[in-house]
């Protein structure tokens, strides 16, 4: 078998990926990266984000927005086609969208764990298994699904969350197992605080002093922190690691 060659600055330029939860957050600045990097962008998100479009379009780059929801088949058939209508094929879906819903179990009302369960890792699966079908016709790609450390340890309050990201994680082995053999590389990354805007509000003060004591590094993540994670495994350099949970934790979950 003759050696591929791998290009050591994790190059994308002419790849196609569809980002969704991109609007904002851990998607946002995957997109953006992903784009630094050569991209084209398909944001597939709730609202839309003239700040992102702007920064792909800034970099020479294509930005195509799609307004939907992650739970809705006639949205997920619709960015999929909409996706290969315009560029022939996808190469790369990073699944960012979620809710971050959190209760004792004793409260967790039906309500908060169905959504949970629908965006969390149904909505993910079924999308997946859209973009997976144009892949294996087309030849491959590479799959992104974002979990979480709440998806490896127990944490409090995240009992529908927790499930959910460790079903990601689950899914993501199978999803392997089945499509490796249609050149589909298929990862997780976990992440634990990360300081979107999000994070730093429900971070902030005393709860996230005390909870950063238990992370051998001391600190919260960064979002670029994660985007250069799946920057990584989007590229050629990744083409062996595949059905694999990437932890960004800054060492809590070795505990």
């Amino acid at each position: 078998m003759a050696k591929r060659n791998f290009d050591e600055n994790f190059d994308l330029a002419g790849k196609r990926a569809i980002i969704t939860g991109a609007a904002s957050g851990i998607g946002f600045e995957i997109a953006k990266m992903y784009a630094r990097k050569g991209a084209d962008i398909i944001v597939f998100d709730r609202t839309e984000s003239d700040e992102l479009k702007a920064y792909v379009e800034g970099l020479g780059r294509i930005y195509m927005g799609y307004k939907g929801d992650i739970t809705k088949g006639e949205d997920r058939r619709g960015v999929t086609d909409a996706a290969i209508a315009r560029f022939g094929k996808i190469d790369i879906l990073v699944n960012c969208a979620g809710v971050g819903l959190i209760d004792k179990a004793v409260d967790m009302t039906e309500e908060m764990w169905d959504l949970t369960m629908n965006v969390n890792l149904k909505g993910m699966f079924m999308l997946n298994q859209a973009v997976g079908r144009t892949m294996i016709e087309n030849g491959g790609g590479k799959i992104i699904n974002m979990a979480s450390q709440a998806g490896i340890v127990a944490l409090d309050k995240h009992i529908a969350y927790g499930v959910a990201k460790a079903g990601v994680i689950y899914m993501t082995k199978l999803l392997c197992f089945e499509w490796a053999q249609y050149n589909i590389n298929v990862n997780a990354i976990s992440p634990t605080v990360i300081l979107t805007p999000m994070g730093e509000a429900a971070w902030e003060g005393e709860v996230g002093e005390a909870f950063k004591k238990t992370i051998p590094a001391r600190r919260f993540g960064y979002p670029e922190e994660v985007a250069a994670c799946a920057v990584f495994l989007a590229s050629d350099a990744a083409s062996l690691i595949n059905g694999e949970n990437l932890v960004i934790d800054g060492g809590y979950t070795i505990q």
